[in-house]
């Protein structure tokens, strides 16, 4: 945690999978204790490279794949990784469009065939793990030309501008995105569970308001904002 005039500053460095739960639980948090609370949000590899590269930060959060790297590039200090959630992949279409049927496997195939494009992250996680579901599916031919990777930050805006017909993504980046409904979980025998972790930096110069935002992201009292951002708390 930087130190100099004025307040002090936390800086978190975080994935965009839990990015709307990671930002209202930071303001909270720095309203309570009277932190400045200064959240940079990018996908998790770039998470790793930023953090690996000596980028200065306080607290990380991401899969937790992305801290347990961090901790074996001495970046994040052992022990400290601290599950707090964790969100499966869901749909989303342009606000007021039909919403296709999620309703069993067969549903979801013939709604992904239907769409003449279907926006998913590029990177990360929930990206890679949806191109196996449509492998998994038997439609990766017919799929060809209308999947659209797209980065992290515009994988879900897209689908509000009218460039993609549904966005498969994590379920917690779809949370208050202008311009887009939630329709629902991908099908329950296709779906998995992305978790979400915070770790402390092992270059942080005033560890405990860093611990204290850990805890607090665990906290039972964590839990309300948590579910109403689309995160089940652990």
């Amino acid at each position: 945690m930087p130190t100099g005039s004025g307040a002090p500053t936390l800086n978190v460095l975080s994935g965009n999978g839990p990015r709307a739960a990671v930002r209202e639980l930071c303001r909270r948090f720095g309203d309570a204790h009277g932190i400045a609370v200064d959240v940079a949000f990018d996908v998790n590899p770039e998470v790793i490279r930023r953090g690996e590269a000596g980028e200065a930060f306080d607290v990380a959060v991401g899969n937790p794949p992305t801290i347990e790297a961090l901790i074996r590039s001495g970046k994040v200090v052992a022990g400290s990784l601290t599950d707090f959630g964790r969100s499966g992949l869901g749909v989303a279409v342009r606000s007021g469009a039909p919403k296709p049927d999620l309703s069993s496997v067969q549903a979801f195939k013939r709604a992904l065939l239907a769409c003449k494009a279907v926006a998913f992250p590029g990177e990360g996680a929930s990206g890679r793990y949806f191109v196996s579901v449509v492998e998994r599916l038997g439609i990766a031919q017919e799929m060809q030309g209308k999947l659209k990777p797209m980065a992290a930050e515009d994988c879900v805006e897209v689908v509000a501008r009218g460039d993609a017909d549904i966005a498969v993504v994590v379920a917690t980046r779809i949370v208050d995105v202008p311009g887009v409904d939630y329709v629902g979980p991908i099908p329950e025998d296709l779906q998995t569970k992305i978790g979400f972790a915070a770790g402390l930096s092992a270059g942080a110069q005033d560890p405990e308001p860093a611990r204290a935002l850990i805890r607090f992201l665990a906290a039972p009292e964590a839990k309300a904002t948590l579910r109403a951002k689309g995160v089940e708390p652990v």
